[in-house]
């Protein structure tokens, strides 16, 4: 049977009136390509469906391959048109700064992640993906980050970038809060850290790492 894997990517394009963001292209790219290399059937939905911005910045010294997976972009799939989140095996979650702006308060992601992980699915995310995690809520109204081990974005990181200034909240900071083990390595390091069916990494440098534990969880 093949699997299906559902990527939802921001479409937030600005932190503010002067600075542009997006999703980072190869924590989406890495990450579609192992799994169209393994047949998986892709879906790739966005809150507001349509072309999904993509980081200027993210498009320094990719290869051509990498940038040809913006093809793939032009026409995302609305969260309230995705049809069946029971079908889908798999959910991932790549970053992108703009991910912080418009994933954690949407609700019928929350539902779709929530739904998912009850039933045993696989939760993915990597870098700023873990942002639409933190406003999930279990059947139980427990953070579903609440006492689990993860990676994300470290606010080491993103002071690094200096773009933390324009941040709605650190990552790092948010998920410790709200319960869950953050586990962090050095800066740009590759770091995946498995909790049962979810599934994290901290930087660009962890996407591959992660496409590949959730191959091998689907097995």
């Amino acid at each position: 049977m093949t699997k299906h894997i559902l990527m939802v990517v921001t479409t937030a394009d600005k932190m503010n009136d002067d600075k542009d963001t997006g999703l980072w292209l190869s924590e989406f790219g890495e990450a579609y390509l192992e799994f169209m290399n393994k047949g998986y059937e892709v879906t790739v939905a966005s809150p507001l469906g349509g072309q999904a911005p993509i980081d200027d910045r993210s498009l320094n010294g990719v290869s051509q391959e990498m940038l040809g997976t913006a093809n793939y972009l032009k026409d995302t799939v609305r969260l309230d048109q995705v049809q069946e989140i029971s079908k889908y095996d798999a959910i991932f979650l790549p970053g992108g700064h703009g991910t912080m702006f418009d994933l954690p308060d949407n609700m019928l992601l929350q539902f779709m992640i929530r739904s998912l992980y009850e039933s045993g699915k696989i939760v993915a995310a990597v870098c700023h993906g873990p942002a639409g995690l933190v406003g999930v809520t279990l059947s139980d109204g427990s953070a579903l980050v609440a006492g689990k081990t993860v990676a994300a974005f470290t606010d080491e990181e993103e002071r690094e970038t200096t773009l933390d200034p324009y941040m709605p909240f650190l990552l790092e900071s948010r998920l410790r809060e709200l319960g869950a083990n953050v586990v962090t390595a050095p800066n740009w390091s590759n770091n995946v850290q498995i909790d049962g069916n979810l599934i994290t990494g901290q930087n660009p440098q962890s996407t591959e790492s992660v496409a590949k534990e959730v191959i091998r969880h689907l097995g």
